[in-house]
């Protein structure tokens, strides 16, 4: 069974561990952020999940890299530091998956919204828009989700698309791309219904992720052929 780190025991961690042994994981260590993530606080863990605040995440993943733990990290909000924690993944020969959104639905969709965007570059009249709904507790805003979608669909259509950020209930997330012209609406749309999408995601990527090195995000994990990683 592979051994597993969950790093952060909010609602994402709590579904991972449950997830967990189901999925041919033995979870050796629980924490929180803030931690020193010792070789023994991981209890030989071979990868981590983490899943924290964006203040943390940074230094949470140099940590855990640098006790030869790779890491699959789901907190969104703390991308401008990226670049400088990828070097030093790099420079400790370690593994590192970021991703915004582990649910495989949503990494296909970013796929589709780039071609969508192709598509609509060159059509009459329409403009588009991402909005996207998440529960009042999320704390960044726009998603990492939308940011990464408004990304690919900007470079099919050639330009950046605007965001918009709902905060309300407890929605575990809702993205939709909007293709509006005056006398008609084109909307792609992909709705999470529970958070368990995207602890059985961070699984799939955390199982893949073992052995390997290096800087990785879904797109390598679910690669389709013809496309570029």
């Amino acid at each position: 069974m592979t051994r597993l780190a969950i790093v952060g025991m909010g609602k994402m961690g709590e579904a991972i561990r449950t997830l967990a042994v189901s999925k041919g994981f033995q979870v050796v260590a629980q924490v929180d952020t803030g931690w020193d993530f010792s070789r023994d606080i991981l209890n030989g863990a071979e990868v981590a999940v983490e899943f924290t605040v964006p203040s943390a995440a940074a230094e949470n993943v140099k940590a855990l890299v640098g006790a030869g733990c790779a890491v699959v990290c789901g907190t969104t909000g703390w991308y401008d530091a990226r670049p400088a924690v990828e070097q030093y993944v790099k420079e400790q020969g370690g593994a590192l998956l970021v991703a915004s959104n582990f649910s495989v639905g949503v990494n296909l969709l970013e796929q589709l919204v780039e071609q969508a965007g192709r598509l609509f570059a060159n059509a009459p009249g329409f403009d588009a828009h991402i909005v996207e709904t998440h529960h009042t507790a999320k704390k960044d805003a726009p998603s990492g989700t939308a940011i990464t979608l408004e990304r690919a669909v900007a470079r099919g259509i050639g330009h950046s698309v605007p965001i918009s950020s709902v905060r309300v209930g407890s929605v575990p997330g809702i993205h939709e791309l909007v293709f509006d012209a005056p006398f008609e609406t084109v909307r792609i749309t992909h709705d999470a219904r529970d958070r368990k999408v995207f602890a059985e995601g961070a699984l799939v990527a955390a199982r893949w992720l073992v052995g390997r090195k290096g800087i990785f995000t879904m797109r390598d994990v679910i690669a389709l052929p013809g496309t570029e990683t």
